[in-house]
């Protein structure tokens, strides 16, 4: 038996929490992943998994073999790295993942720089609403937008991204002057477009402007689709008030198809990072592309969080995220 592919795959069955998963993710048949395992636990005379039909779990003896095989698959890796030239000089290949369209809008031109600066690397670049598995799916780096849940992974910060609501003017003018909107609580009974979920629709959360404390508004979606880009053009015609992320309206907004409502309600804007997985030693060419990318990404959401008539139209805490981070990053 191949042994190291046993404690990949095993590996893989710990990190997406079952066997038919772990399978869809290596592409290996259920039946052949379910026979290797079986015979790395035959092998070692120990069984290492608990197989339920609800979950399974590791052994006592399965955790310490689990976490020795990462460190053995992690030390084999990187000697595959460096035998290749990976840590002495930039090159092979860089599998990086994005939002969908974040990604084509503006990380997809910083790998079109990037590939031309560095012409022994190659990107694959994954555009995927979810988030990517970076060591399961062997990701190198990853574009983020929210907030960070605690992990293992290095995160950088290159910015940060306002979550704002916007109509058409034309629905606005229809409204008349008794259906302007001056607050949140005006949303009830207008009609809303939403980004579809498997979850129920959630509330939109905003935050009042005096007390600082955040508002749920219930919404009851007269149209729901299943991506951004179809979201904001449902708004540009009409179909009723939308609420997506800066990034996903600013073209609209700037070309006058679409405008910005309750901009002193908006909840803090939410951080944008690039994030790879903690290894040992970096190989060069994520080391270039982090140094590349970070100040390019970090230019284009600055820029983008001053769109307006001097920054006005922008949240107060946007320019100051902004701006602190930027301080941040200046040499001392």
């Amino acid at each position: 038996m191949d042994r190291f592919e046993a404690m990949s795959l095993l590996v893989a069955v710990t990190e997406h929490g079952s066997l038919s998963a772990a399978g869809r993710a290596t592409r290996v048949p259920l039946a052949t992943l379910s026979r290797k395992i079986s015979d790395l636990e035959a092998l070692l005379g120990t069984r290492l998994l608990v197989r339920t039909t609800r979950k399974i779990t590791l052994t006592d003896a399965g955790i310490a073999y689990v976490a020795a095989a990462r460190r053995i698959l992690e030390e084999v890796e990187n000697a595959e790295r460096e035998a290749a030239g990976e840590f002495t000089a930039p090159k092979g290949e860089l599998v990086i993942t994005a939002p969908t369209m974040f990604g084509r809008l503006h990380v997809l031109p910083v790998v079109a720089d990037f590939l031309t600066a560095f012409p022994e690397i190659n990107v694959r670049l994954i555009l995927a609403d979810r988030n990517v598995d970076l060591v399961g799916d062997h990701v190198d780096m990853a574009v983020r937008i929210g907030k960070l849940p605690d992990s293992s992974m290095v995160a950088t910060q290159v910015g940060v991204m306002r979550t704002v609501t916007c109509a058409s003017p034309a629905l606005l003018a229809g409204m008349g002057a008794h259906g302007a909107l001056h607050s949140p609580d005006d949303l009830s009974g207008l009609p809303c477009v939403t980004v579809d979920t498997p979850m129920p629709s959630p509330p939109w959360r905003f935050r009042d402007p005096r007390s600082g404390a955040l508002m749920d508004v219930a919404i009851v979606p007269r149209l729901a689709v299943t991506t951004p880009e179809a979201a904001a053009q449902a708004a540009v015609l009409k179909v009723g008030v939308v609420r997506l992320l800066h990034y996903q309206v600013i073209d609209a907004v700037e070309r006058g198809a679409l405008q910005i409502v309750f901009e002193a309600y908006e909840p803090a804007p939410v951080p944008v990072h690039l994030v790879h997985a903690l290894r040992g030693q970096m190989p060069l060419k994520m080391r270039r592309f982090l140094d590349f990318a970070a100040p390019r990404l970090r230019q284009a959401l600055g820029d983008m969080a001053s769109k307006g008539d001097g920054g006005a139209d922008v949240p107060m805490t946007v320019r100051n995220a902004t701006a602190a981070l930027q301080t941040r990053r200046q040499p001392g």
